[in-house]
């Protein structure tokens, strides 16, 4: 009885792992080269894909927690939303999750990280950081595919890639349709060369102790000043982790698709 039990207990914790493996591996394990450097992504194509049409293109940028060279964990969060099944059928897109290297950050930001809570500091005056400059030459080769809808392009991010998200729209002002950025922060001065021309939501939780929401209040307050169509959620009990509460709005995705340019 004892082997039986062992065997169960075993099923159990194995077979969710299994599903979210099988899950998972809908997205494609791709490499993007540029002058001899890498940058690993996972793409997810639309069901019964078909060349003759076009599709809308996201671009989805990790956490800090989800760096490294396996080109798995980055689909820890989110994912999910684009392989729902009914979602799928709804809402057919090519999906991307580039992958940040575990040494590297997304956006180009000084983090002190001797208060109580961590103070970033954004200059996107240079150069982007190697991650992101090479994701944009990807999103850069992906725009000239024959399968993606231009006036269809969207961004995504949590944290990390909520701040790669802000510092992206601003080197990319007319590139996207709408972009989601999820418990982010960045540089409210950067934004009036895309605030005009791309619809935003926000989330951000009120408890949040590793990214304080004063960063997002601080790029909404800036975006609204220069007329952009933004909105702005705040979960009022949720901490860092408010990309779950995110991820569960009802109109996450209409409202992402329904966004043209």
């Amino acid at each position: 009885m004892k082997n039986n039990l062992t065997i169960l207990f075993s099923l159990i914790i194995v077979l969710p792992m299994a599903l979210n493996a099988q899950n998972t591996s809908a997205f494609d394990k791709e490499v993007f080269i540029e002058n001899g450097d890498t940058l690993k992504y996972r793409i997810l194509y639309p069901k019964n894909f078909d060349r003759d049409k076009k599709y809308p293109l996201v671009l989805f940028l990790h956490g800090a927690g989800e760096r490294g060279d396996d080109n798995e964990k980055q689909l820890v969060h989110g994912s999910h939303l684009f392989l729902n099944e009914e979602n799928r059928e709804k809402f057919p897109a090519i999906v991307i999750f580039p992958q940040c290297p575990e040494d590297e950050y997304w956006a180009k930001a000084d983090i002190d990280r001797s208060e109580s809570a961590n103070v970033f500091e954004f200059d996107y005056s240079s150069e982007p950081n190697p991650a992101l400059k090479k994701t944009i030459s990807l999103l850069d080769s992906m725009q000239t595919h024959e399968n993606v809808n231009q006036d269809k392009i969207y961004l995504g991010g949590l944290s990390m890639g909520g701040m790669g998200t802000f510092e992206l729209l601003h080197r990319k002002p007319n590139t996207f349709a709408a972009a989601i950025a999820i418990c982010g922060a960045g540089d409210p001065n950067s934004v009036k060369n895309y605030a005009q021309e791309i619809d935003l939501w926000v989330f951000h939780g009120v408890e949040d102790d590793v990214v304080l929401p004063q960063y997002s209040k601080e790029m909404v307050e800036a975006l609204k000043n220069e007329k952009a169509n933004v909105k702005f959620t705040l979960y009022p009990d949720a901490n860092h982790n408010s990309w779950d509460s995110a991820f569960a709005e009802a109109d996450l995705l209409p409202w992402l698709f329904s966004n043209s340019k």
